[in-house]
This record gives C-alpha cells, sequence and structure tokens, in this order.
C-alpha cells in the first residue's frame, strides 16, 4: 500500500523548483516507491513568489515565514534549499519538529553548521539527505562500480574539475552569494562542495589536503531590489568580494592515492565544465557532464598505449532504467534531482538510508573549511 507524504519546500529560487518538479516525477519514474509525495506548502519570503509556486506546482498552501512549515502537522519532510546561511537554523529547526529533510549542500557554511544539522537529524531520529546530485548519474555509477571491483587496479590518482562561468561577467551582482557571512567559502561551497563528494563517493575518504584560492573580481555593484540567480547589475554601489572566485587543492586519500580538485566559478568560455579523470594501475575513467550518459573506459593488460573505449550508459548502470529504455538515450540535470527525490522518499519509507546522508555533507564541509585553513597558512592540513 502507498502512503502519502506530506512534503514542502523552504526556498523557492530556481533549486526550489527543481525539488517540486522532482517531487512531481517521482512516482513516474519510480511507481514502486512506497510513499507517494503531496505538496503541502512553500515557503519563500520574496513576495509574490510562494503564490507562483503554488499557481504552477499546486501546493496547498504558503507562507512567507518558514517557521510556518515547522509547526504544519500536514508536513512530514522538507526540502530545504533556501541560502547558504540559513540551512543551519532551518535544518536544525525542522528536524527538531520531527521532520525528514531533503537539504541543498554544503549544509550551512563551515562544518559545525552541517554537524548541527547532522546532530539534529540524528537525535531527532528522522531521515535527511544532502543535494550531491552529480554522483546520481549513471556514468558516475559505473565508474565507482570499475573502481571498488577492482577492474583499474589499484587506483593511483584522480583529477576533479569544475569549471563554470556563472560569476564571470564584472557585471554580476553582489548578492549574498559573494559575502563572506552568507555565502561561506565561494565557490568552495557552491562547486567544491560536489568535487569533494565526488572524490570521496569513488576513492574514499580524503587524508590530507593542500590548497591556494583566489579572488579575481574583487568588487561588484550591489543590487538595488530582489535577485533571482546570477542577476547583473550595474550603476550601483560597489563593494568588496568577500569569498573565493577559485579553489586549486591536492589531495592524499586515506587509500594512499593522489587527486588534485580544481575549481572556479569565474571562467569563461565554460559552462558547466564538471569531471572526472581516475587512474589507477591497470585502467582509466573518465566522465564530462556535460556529455552525461558517456563513460571514457580503459581497461586491459596493456598498460602502454593502451585505447580508450567510450561506453554510453544504459538501464544497466545505475538509475538509468527509470527514465530510459535503451543505452545512448539521453538523460538531464533534473532527472539526477529526481532521482535524489527518490532516495530521500525511500530512506523515509524504509527507515534506511539512501544516497548521501548528513554525514557525507559533514565530510564535505570539513574538506572545504581545511581548503580554507591550507590557503591562509600555505601548509598541508590533516582532515583526521
Amino acid at each position: 500500500m502507498v502512503r502519502t507524504l506530506g512534503v514542502a519546500v523552504v526556498g523557492f529560487g530556481w533549486m526550489g523548483r527543481v525539488h517540486s518538479q522532482a517531487y512531481q516525477r517521482v512516482g513516474h519514474h519510480f511507481p514502486h516507491l512506497g510513499v507517494r509525495p503531496e505538496l503541502v506548502a512553500v515557503a519563500e519570503e520574496v513576495p509574490g513568489r510562494a503564490e507562483e509556486a503554488a499557481a504552477q506546482f499546486g501546493f496547498a498552501g504558503t507562507t512567507r515565514d518558514w517557521r510556518d512549515v515547522a509547526v504544519d502537522p500536514r508536513v512530514h519532510a522538507v526540502s530545504i534549499t533556501a541560502p547558504n546561511f540559513l540551512h543551519r537554523e532551518i535544518g536544525v529547526a525542522m528536524a527538531e519538529a520531527g521532520k525528514h529533510i531533503w537539504i541543498e549542500k554544503p549544509v550551512g557554511l563551515t562544518a559545525e553548521d552541517a554537524r548541527a544539522v547532522a546532530e539534529a537529524v540524528a537525535k531527532a531520529g528522522v531521515r535527511g539527505t544532502v543535494g550531491f546530485n552529480y554522483r546520481n548519474a549513471p556514468a558516475v555509477a559505473h565508474a565507482r562500480e570499475l573502481i571498488t571491483s577492482g577492474e583499474l587496479g589499484t587506483v593511483t590518482h584522480v583529477r576533479v574539475r569544475l569549471f563554470s562561468d556563472y560569476a564571470a561577467h564584472p557585471d554580476g551582482a553582489l548578492t549574498w552569494r559573494y559575502e563572506r557571512a552568507r555565502g561561506g567559502g565561494g565557490v568552495l561551497g557552491d562547486l567544491a562542495s560536489h568535487g569533494v563528494d565526488l572524490a570521496r563517493f569513488l576513492l574514499g575518504d580524503i587524508e590530507s589536503l593542500a590548497a591556494d584560492t583566489a579572488v579575481f573580481i574583487p568588487e561588484r555593484a550591489r543590487p538595488t531590489g530582489a535577485t533571482a540567480g546570477h542577476t547583473l547589475a550595474t550603476g550601483g554601489e560597489l563593494g568588496p568580494v568577500e569569498n573565493e572566485d577559485y579553489v586549486n587543492c591536492l589531495l592524499r586519500f586515506a587509500s594512499g592515492a593522489r587527486g588534485v580538485l580544481e575549481a572556479s566559478r569565474v571562467s569563461v568560455g565554460e559552462q558547466n565544465n564538471y569531471g572526472f579523470e581516475v587512474h589507477g594501475t591497470k585502467g582509466a575513467v573518465f566522465w564530462d557532464y556535460r556529455r552525461m550518459g558517456e563513460l571514457g573506459v580503459s581497461l586491459g593488460t596493456s598498460y602502454q598505449d593502451q585505447p580508450v573505449s567510450t561506453v554510453f550508459v544504459g538501464p544497466g548502470h545505475g538509475e538509468y532504467g527509470a527514465f530510459q529504455p535503451g543505452a545512448a538515450n539521453a538523460m538531464g540535470y533534473d532527472d539526477l534531482k529526481v532521482i535524489e527525490a527518490h532516495n530521500f522518499l525511500r530512506s523515509v519509507a524504509e527507515d534506511t538510508a539512501y544516497g548521501p546522508t548528513l554525514e557525507d555533507a559533514v565530510h564535505s564541509a570539513t574538506a572545504l573549511d581545511a581548503m580554507s585553513r591550507s590557503a591562509a597558512q600555505g601548509t598541508w592540513v590533516s582532515l583526521g
């Protein structure tokens, strides 16, 4: 028997829309899921946005105060898609109110924030998952299978990249994303958090790291009204960019493998250039998010001059079969969030963790804090 689960979305920018769509689609792709999400409430402080969400997605109620969601008995699970600086307060409050939470990364501004939410979730006995969506790509799942099965031999090194141009325009508005108190570590939380999660998902725990960071656009104009996404602003008062545009990091894994993680939000000419290269003693795998359904694979016994084949993922890889019946049919970003919604709701239904947990968020945030310390000190930093 399928039971109804009342869900709410807190924060209705772009990511709030993505979560709402995922809830509406999840039953179509995963018909045997034991729960059916019902859109009960949406909270958004910008006037008119909650009402727009209700009209478009069918939420039963709207509010400008997320605290109303915490005390609403109809709500059993909450998507937290508000800005980073609100994650800790909202996450802890929802867990303490007995709500299961699906929260976007980086779960606050610091490892302390992420740990506070994780502890609240554990104490309340509710389920929590985190928006590390790139690990849901079927090609990434296949890469992990090849690595853990030993097909690549002993993994020696990995390179993870996350290059984007969303902040490359010098007229990009000085929103909360560029403030230390509200946006945290800038590109560290926005993109490097995904890179850390991918690295851990594929290779295991990170033991130590050394990082360098930079701000390449030091000033931006303050917006004169409400903003959404990456709004441009001209003529406003200039203010300082307080957090990082770029990070480059060397990684040492507990397994003995080595790694490089590089992320930038100001890379002109790069749009969502995310991916990784994993090398082992017998083979390698290569993934580019922009060609999400393909995995470059080099296996065999040649070692030198060993060729690379392109594998088109299909129903046997990850959750691909829930979306397409045959290999090489395209999937997209929103599909990854549907998989995430499925894992979250399945975790609630079965009271068992599926997908990334709050503990994964703590590991990622701990690495991000270590990157900041390393860049400031000019030294290697241990994560132990």
